[in-house]
């Protein structure tokens, strides 16, 4: 079990153990994420002045000294698949993957195989392994959802990567067909988001201590009088955020089964069209784009 420590100083008096700790982490450049590092002060693998600290919120002080123990995750077993990969961008830090329709993430219960992950592993080799049940995987989209994610190949770029999705810095922009002709050209949809009282497994808008704010924006692309294409920008990163917004604003996702009735398609009409970030080596913002499914734009051209 690794150990670390140090002495905290005159500039982190007063702040929070996590804060503090991250800080240390990430000079050091040690793969700890934030998540992990939780779990470790819940733990009581934190010692502050010899006594451990189970509140990761407890204020230091100048002077105290902290000793980190790092309970090392066991790893979960991941194996290589060889499944094809539409890879838009790669270098020796990250690659940028235009993900089909279908496709699962990463394993869980359910889908223990056949996903993003296996896939990624077969053809790059060595990834991140801060989260080792889900090598490289930084975001994610929904299985249904197609479009570009970003893939860590190491777990510097993947902490660095990490941090701009927390700070809400990465430019993402998706692409939807909704059911209903959409009224306005542009609007927000700010509403709170947590987990649906009785359908467990769903997402719901809604106003109890366990929602969370979520903030999309959309801008009407193309409309006929039962459909409508969409550009949508998500303000925060809620589970289904684009998929409950639309359904309770009357514009579900066209083939959206789990949140809509009689939603039939040929798949969810969610894509994840545009992705920027900054490189986190070289510090450039870098933008890709992924072109717009054409079975989004058959209904007009039917229509015409």
């Amino acid at each position: 079990m690794p150990e670390y420590s140090f002495t905290v100083s005159a500039d982190n008096a007063h702040t929070r153990l996590d804060l503090c700790i991250m800080e240390y982490v990430q000079k050091q450049g040690l793969a700890i994420s934030r998540s992990h590092l939780k779990k470790i002060i819940l733990d009581g693998c934190v010692a502050v002045n010899g006594r451990a600290i189970l509140k990761p919120h407890y204020r230091i002080q100048q002077g105290q000294g902290i000793v980190i123990s790092v309970v090392e995750k066991t790893r979960d077993t991941v194996d290589a698949e060889d499944i094809p990969l539409d890879v838009v961008y790669e270098d020796e830090d990250l690659a940028v993957i235009n993900k089909p329709t279908g496709l699962v993430v990463h394993p869980a219960p359910g889908n223990p195989s056949h996903t993003l992950s296996n896939a990624i592993l077969y053809r790059f080799g060595s990834v991140s392994d801060i989260n080792p049940g889900r090598p490289g995987i930084v975001h994610r989209l929904d299985k249904d959802t197609s479009g570009l994610l970003v893939i860590a190949k190491n777990n510097s770029s993947h902490l660095k990567l990490a941090e701009q999705f927390s700070r809400h810095s990465i430019k993402r922009r998706y692409v939807a067909l909704v059911r209903g002709r959409v009224e306005f050209d542009e609007h927000v949809i700010e509403m709170p988001i947590g987990r649906h009282p009785f359908k467990r497994k769903n997402m719901a808008v809604g106003f109890g201590e366990h929602t969370k704010y979520a903030k999309t924006s959309y801008k009407t692309v193309q409309r006929s009088d039962t459909v409508s294409l969409l550009q949508l920008e998500p303000y925060t990163g809620r589970t289904h955020q684009l998929r409950v917004h639309l359904a309770f604003a009357g514009h579900p996702i066209l083939g959206d089964t789990k949140y809509a009735k009689h939603n039939v398609f040929v798949r969810l009409a969610l894509h994840a069209v545009t992705l920027g970030f900054v490189h986190p080596r070289s510090g450039k913002y870098m933008e890709f784009s992924s072109p717009v499914p054409p079975e989004f734009t058959l209904p007009f051209s039917d229509a015409c």
